[in-house]
């Protein structure tokens, strides 16, 4: 990432109110936002877009992936890319791929935006 460009974020979520109060949100803060109400969608988008800088996924999602699937098979595409995953319920254990972070629903855009924000500034090493 450019230090002029603004992060990108794809954001998976079906409820598309609470996908459109998050985009806002995220756009106010400076991000750059790509929407999926589905994890194949949100897999199309990165095999073909160039610049995605962190994933944001709910858990639970329509179609034949749930957002632990999305994380895992989007790190075969983009192995470093930062995960952050949302839910308010699951019946399945959690499958926390490496560097990633769990928030649970309802979430504060906040503590999103200071998440996403921690993944895509560079550490002052």
């Amino acid at each position: 990432m450019s230090a002029s460009a603004k992060p990108r974020v794809l954001m998976v979520e079906d409820e598309s109110m609470l996908l459109e109060v998050i985009t806002a949100d995220l756009e106010d803060a400076g991000f750059g936002v790509l929407q999926a109400a589905t994890a194949e969608v949100a897999m199309k988008i990165l095999r073909t877009e160039a610049s995605v800088d962190v994933l944001f996924t709910d858990i639970r999602l329509p179609g034949q992936m749930d957002g632990w699937q999305l994380a895992e098979a989007a790190r075969t595409l983009r192995p470093d890319l930062p995960v952050i995953y949302a839910t308010g319920f699951t019946q399945t254990p959690p499958r926390l791929i490496e560097g990633s972070l769990f928030l649970t629903k309802p979430y504060r855009a906040a503590a999103l935006i200071k998440a996403i924000t921690a993944f895509t500034t560079p550490s002052q090493a």
